[in-house]
């Protein structure tokens, strides 16, 4: 017994089979619904129902709060239609555009700019055409089922020869996967992934200023997009704050202030919150997104995109639109939840 869901405001409408999420109907169906984890744990993807029924499995209490739930929003990644339904969900042009594929990927190189974090460049397979929007991620498919999943930190006009994506690991000490990459993980191994997902990636229909906002290894995404605005010649003013506890995190700092210097739109500002007092910092310090708000008190006229911690998008999300007048619809965001966020 298949659902129908139409999507509005554009009259998209796509089948959902029954025991199958909304969001994983949308992806499979070429279908650009926004959002991030996947997961029921960041928010990017909650939609209006405007009518028919679904059960939500399991998520986050705080992502959909029962007061929203009894309002009609639903979380589209974890939410099972019962009957054919209506959805209010702003339809992300570009994000079913690519075909997810599963293919396998071989380590070309491993480095660590930082005590706690890889660069990982992983050689995709010559006979598979792997597209993506600069700021999407992959899922690698670990041995027994689990997925972890990372954000492409290089543009697609940039794969270099052979063909590579490029990833940034935070290690996160117990984590099954990135023990693995710390510990054991060496060059031509081989790992499965499928990609490309999310709707986190820029909106090259507008021509608004633009904040990038990252908290450490969510520089990864914002990296691409910056590649990306490069690559088009696009003029639009673009600044860039990223926040890090101390300057080591700040693991590709140089590659930041050789792309502020070669971009004549781009600014730069690094944000430490816990700098030691032997780097002699002399730079921005505190939250990163309070360093925005004081930067720009006024956001009515631009768009953001945010990636990293959670209650780093949480916080911007919140204040940018209450104190800042952002339009909430030009929030940009993909929470990076480790797994210890899901549960």
């Amino acid at each position: 017994m298949n659902f129908q869901v139409t999507v509005q405001p554009s009259g998209r409408v796509f089948e959902v089979e029954r025991e199958e999420t909304l969001l994983g109907a949308a992806i499979r169906q070429g279908v650009g619904l926004p959002y991030g984890c996947k997961d029921g744990a960041c928010g990017s993807c909650k939609s209006r129902l405007l009518e028919g029924r679904v059960i939500h499995g399991a998520h986050q209490p705080k992502t959909l709060t029962p007061e929203e739930e009894a309002a009609g929003f639903v979380l589209t990644c974890c939410a099972t239609p019962q009957t054919d339904c209506s959805l209010e969900a702003r339809t992300v042009p570009g994000a079913g555009e690519f075909p997810v594929l599963k293919l396998p990927s071989r380590v070309l190189s491993l480095t660590k700019p930082a005590a706690d974090v890889a660069v990982l460049r992983l050689q995709l397979p010559a006979n598979q055409n792997f597209q993506f929007h600069a700021g999407q991620y992959v899922e690698f498919i670990l041995r027994d089922g689990a997925r972890r999943s990372y954000s492409m930190a290089n543009a697609p006009h940039n794969l270099g020869t052979p063909a590579a994506i490029e990833l940034h690991i935070r290690h996160m000490p117990g984590g099954k996967f990135t023990d693995h990459v710390f510990g054991a993980m060496k060059e031509k191994d081989i790992l499965r992934m499928e990609g490309p997902f999310g709707s986190f990636f820029l909106r090259e229909d507008s021509d608004k200023p633009i904040v990038l906002l990252a908290s450490g290894t969510g520089f990864a995404p914002i990296k691409a997009i910056i590649e990306r605005i490069e690559h088009l010649g696009l003029s639009r003013p673009v600044t860039l704050y990223w926040g890090c506890r101390s300057q080591a995190d700040l693991y590709l700092h140089d590659w930041a202030l050789q792309a502020a210097a070669r971009l004549p739109q781009l600014r730069y500002v690094p944000v430490l919150s816990e700098p030691k007092a032997e780097d002699g910092w002399t730079g921005r310090t505190g939250f990163v997104h309070q360093a925005v708000m004081q930067d720009f008190p006024d956001l009515s006229g631009h768009q953001v995109y945010a990636c990293g911690a959670p209650i780093m998008v949480e916080s911007a999300q919140r204040d940018f639109v209450a104190t800042c007048q952002l339009p909430a619809e030009e929030f940009y965001a993909d929470a990076f939840t480790s797994e210890a966020d899901k549960h």
